[in-house]
Order: structure tokens, then C-alpha cells, then sequence
């Protein structure tokens, strides 16, 4: 078993918790180890000390979320911690919230304006919550007043898209992938699978496209727009994820010099 085997990180993790808790007061006595004992924490779980010693050997042990969410408060994790418990046990915490947050502070909403290239921000639906004048000149047809600025219902729904967007299939096909990949971390998002539903009804294409199950994780690379007079324009586009709104999503599209 190597270091990186998730399930010795995660009895690494706990063992360390574990021993960082101050001795229970009821306890006479020194000891000679800190923190807590296994079975005092086995206790406190509400769980067998069976069960926490094969989870601190990295043993192959079943982790349900409720077990998980019981062994977090026991440690007195923090959110960070009770999240990284979670990630290493590969399990989903059932506190996390199954609705992202609607209302996105203003620091955020500021942060396209801070950028002189092409620079807009995507909330979990892939609509548009603020982007820059450069933006607006390059996306006609997507960020213009009065338009919805959802993403994928402008690439599969308005034939502008198609107008715009060099390699438009292309693009489509990945946009589809890289969404799937969203979605697959919030299955029960009724937002999400509302949007699904409308262009499933809408678009023959997404629909194909999001039956072939292909998954993308949203990456960087080339783009390329078609101007008015018929020139390709290129970007290297970079994707920033924003820390305090992990749903957010800051895309920034810097020209490519032509050679």
C-alpha cells in the first residue's frame, strides 16, 4: 500500500485528529499518548472500535455518509477538514448544500471589469453574471441587452453561434462534455436538469450529444471567433475557478498574435 492510497490518507488523517483532541475531562490520570483513544472516538462515533481501527490502517472498510458526518463532529473538524474527511472516503457529505448559492457578492461580479482582454463569468448554469466591454464586442448575439446569456442555449439554440464560433460542432460537442462534468458533482440540481430538459426538447444535436456520455473536464487551449469581414480570430482561453464560489467559473480570452 503506498503513501498516495486514498485509503491510508485518510486513516492518516484521522489518526492525527484523533490525537490532537485534549484528553476527555472525566479521564484521572496522565497518559502517555495524546489525544484521544480509539475507543473513546468509537464511542463518541457511535460506532464499533473495530470500525476505527480498520479505517486508521487503511483497511478497505465501508464509510457511509452518516458515519462520516458523526466521525467529523466527533474530531471537531473544521469545514476544511470535514471536507477533505469526505473527499478522502469518496463520499458526497450530505450537509453540503444540493442548491449552489443565486446571489454572487459584488467582489466577484467585479472581477471581469478588472481585465482589458475578452473576460466573463459563468454561475453553475453557464449563464453569463458579468463580463467586460471586450466581451461584449467579441460575443454579439450572446451578451447583448435583452438577451438570456445562458451559454449553451446560445451555442445550440441561436444561429448566431454558429456564425461566431469557428469550429462551432467542434466546440458544441466539447461544451457538452465539460457541462456533463459539472452536472455528474450535482445529479439532483433541479436547475441544472431543467436546463437539460429544454434544450433535450430543443435540439436534436444536444440531444445526441449528451446521450454519448462524454465527459470533459473544462480546460484552456485555442478558440477561434469569426470577425464581420470573414478573418478568424484567435484567443488562448484560461478558465479560472473562483475560490470563495467554487461555482463560479472566470473565463479569460487573451489574442493570439498572428504569425
Amino acid at each position: 500500500m503506498t503513501r498516495s492510497d486514498p485509503r491510508a490518507l485518510l486513516g492518516a488523517f484521522i489518526r492525527a485528529h484523533r490525537e490532537r483532541l485534549p484528553v476527555p475531562a472525566k479521564v484521572a490520570g496522565r497518559r502517555r499518548t495524546p489525544g484521544w483513544r480509539r475507543e473513546e472516538l468509537a464511542e463518541a462515533t457511535g460506532v464499533g472500535v473495530t470500525w476505527i481501527t480498520w479505517l486508521e490502517q487503511g483497511r478497505d472498510v465501508s464509510a457511509s455518509p452518516a458515519a462520516l458526518a458523526r466521525l467529523s463532529d466527533a474530531l471537531h473538524l473544521n469545514p476544511a477538514e470535514r471536507a477533505s474527511l469526505f473527499d478522502l472516503a469518496g463520499r458526497r457529505d450530505p450537509t453540503e448544500p444540493m442548491q449552489p448559492h443565486t446571489e454572487l457578492p459584488a467582489e466577484v461580479l467585479t472581477l471581469p471589469g478588472l481585465f482589458q482582454v475578452p473576460a466573463y463569468l459563468l454561475d453553475h448554469l453557464w449563464t453569463a453574471r458579468a463580463w467586460n466591454a471586450a466581451a461584449s464586442q467579441l460575443f454579439i448575439g450572446w451578451l447583448d441587452d435583452g438577451r438570456d446569456r445562458n451559454l449553451l442555449r446560445f451555442v445550440f439554440l441561436s444561429p448566431e453561434a454558429q456564425t461566431l464560433i469557428a469550429d462551432w460542432a467542434e466546440r458544441a460537442q466539447r461544451l457538452v462534455a465539460e457541462f456533463r462534468s459539472d452536472f455528474s458533482r450535482r445529479p439532483r440540481d433541479a436547475a441544472m436538469q431543467a436546463l437539460i430538459d429544454e434544450l433535450s426538447s430543443n435540439s436534436p444535436l444536444f440531444t445526441r450529444m449528451w446521450r454519448e456520455q462524454a465527459v470533459l473536464h473544462r480546460e484552456g487551449g485555442e478558440r477561434g471567433f469569426m470577425a464581420a469581414d470573414g478573418r478568424r480570430i484567435l484567443y488562448q482561453q484560461t478558465t479560472l475557478l473562483v475560490a470563495s464560489q467554487t461555482e463560479c467559473k472566470l473565463v479569460c480570452l487573451v489574442p493570439v498574435a498572428p504569425t
